[in-house]
């Protein structure tokens, strides 16, 4: 056996057991959990230090590699699929989605084609095959330099958008708004390839070689969240947001949406037709759109669940959890949605971002977690961590989730559950 490949102690085939055999790659602890949970045997490809003891009750084998080096994943996954078979390979995360499609088209075991995938990691290629089909037409175009930037802002005028063509998590977003920002905006963008990224931090290598140039869409920004059976396709939920900042991280999510109904039909059949158009067929997707004032604009999707905790949020708000419907539906282990699910309530949740720097002091938990309202509290920073200016979703330091009866009274309950916790810092020399 590959020193890859790490036994458990839960080694029974599907052949031994009967279930079901699923391959999740990357993602979170409570993945394989939900896997187990649903009655499937589980192989796991996830980074060596993201794998621990923790694992073990859930796994049958473990693959603890870079599952992003497709090259050297695939012969162990084969190897591992002739001697004990699975059904599908999973991904309910970003960098897992394009190993598993070619892992999945590789051993003839259906799931997303890996030409879906892509166009959905590149945000030029999507752009490009969206107004191919007339559907949400936004300008845009590649650049490497200042100068690019430059001809894109004389054709299409101020302010526009710069950012990678296939990261996420609001990484390397830069909003320009006068023309003296041009070359610092560039220089910026070229300074992010400093070589302190580990491989788990970016979607590839090459990221920052050349950006992707948009006009600036006005008006607040929504997440569509769907599920997908044989090429139906079902909203569960839609999510607003609250953005800061000139790289617009997302601050705070909410369920349901306080849209118009004439806003959430119109952009219902905006996101099934983007849909229909890039293929997806099965499983989950998270489609960010602007609210513009010339209607409603595709920013970018993804054949996944939103990040964020948005998944949580539909648990509380809707009653679904659709981690299981990604882990589970081509499994026949969950029943298909027929309709949109109808909200039973309102969840928020509320991301912490305090002063940069190093923390002297945390205060506020226990209350934040007595009060009715609590549902979840993660922080990830104590006295002595560090505290990073926001710049993207990774510099957050944590978060707390609340409900309400309705989305307007959680958002109310989330903002003082995180103005309750004081995380102190200082500047350091």
């Amino acid at each position: 056996m590959s020193d890859d490949v790490v036994p458990t102690g839960q080694r029974s085939s599907a052949v031994a057991t009967g279930r079901p055999r699923v391959l999740v790659i990357g993602g979170k602890l409570e993945h394989v959990r939900k896997a187990r949970e649903l009655g499937l045997d589980v192989v796991h490809a996830q980074f060596p230090d993201e794998y621990d003891r923790g694992h073990w009750p859930y796994v049958d084998q473990a693959l603890l590699l870079d599952y992003g080096d497709t090259d050297r994943l695939l012969p162990l996954v084969r190897a591992l699929h002739e001697a004990y078979p699975f059904q599908a390979a999973v991904s309910l995360f970003e960098l897992g989605l394009l190993p598993t499609a070619r892992i999945n088209e590789a051993l003839g075991l259906g799931g997303e084609s890996v030409a879906t995938v892509e166009l959905l990691l590149d945000k030029w290629r999507m752009r490009r095959h969206l107004a191919a089909k007339g559907i949400s037409p936004v300008a845009s175009a590649v650049g490497r330099s200042a100068q690019n930037v430059r001809e894109f802002v004389s054709a299409h005028g101020l302010p526009i958008i710069v950012k990678p063509i296939r990261e996420s998590g609001s990484l390397g977003v830069f909003c320009i708004r006068d023309r003296a920002d041009v070359d610092v905006v560039a220089e910026r963008f070229r300074s992010l390839d400093d070589g302190h990224w580990a491989a788990k931090d970016l979607s590839c290598a090459d990221s920052f070689d050349e950006f992707l140039m948009e006009e600036f869409l006005d008006g607040p920004e929504i997440s569509v969240e769907t599920l997908t059976f044989d090429g139906r396709h079902v909203v569960v939920a839609v999510t607003d947001k609250e953005c800061v900042g000139p790289g617009f991280v997302e601050i705070g999510h909410s369920q349901p949406s306080g849209c118009s109904a004439e806003t959430l039909h119109e952009v219902t059949r905006l996101v099934t037709d983007f849909l229909d158009a890039v293929g997806l067929r099965n499983g989950p997707g998270h489609t960010e759109v602007k609210l513009t004032s010339r209607g409603p604009r595709i920013v970018e999707s993804h054949n996944r669940i939103g990040g964020d905790r948005i998944n949580e949020l539909a648990e509380i708000a809707y009653g679904v959890d659709m981690e299981r419907y990604a882990l589970g539906a081509r499994f026949g282990v969950v029943e298909p949605l027929t309709t949109s699910p109808e909200p039973r309530g309102g969840a928020a949740v509320r991301f912490l971002t305090p002063e940069p720097g190093q923390v002297v002091e945390v205060t506020g938990v226990d209350a934040v977690r007595a009060d009715p309202a609590f549902v979840d509290l993660q922080l990830e920073v104590e006295p002595g961590g560090e505290v990073r200016p926001l710049t993207w979703n990774e510099d957050k330091v944590g978060h707390v989730i609340a409900r309400g009866a309705t989305a307007t009274e959680a958002i109310a309950h989330g903002r003082r559950l995180a103005a309750a916790i004081h995380v102190r810092t200082e500047t350091v020399a």
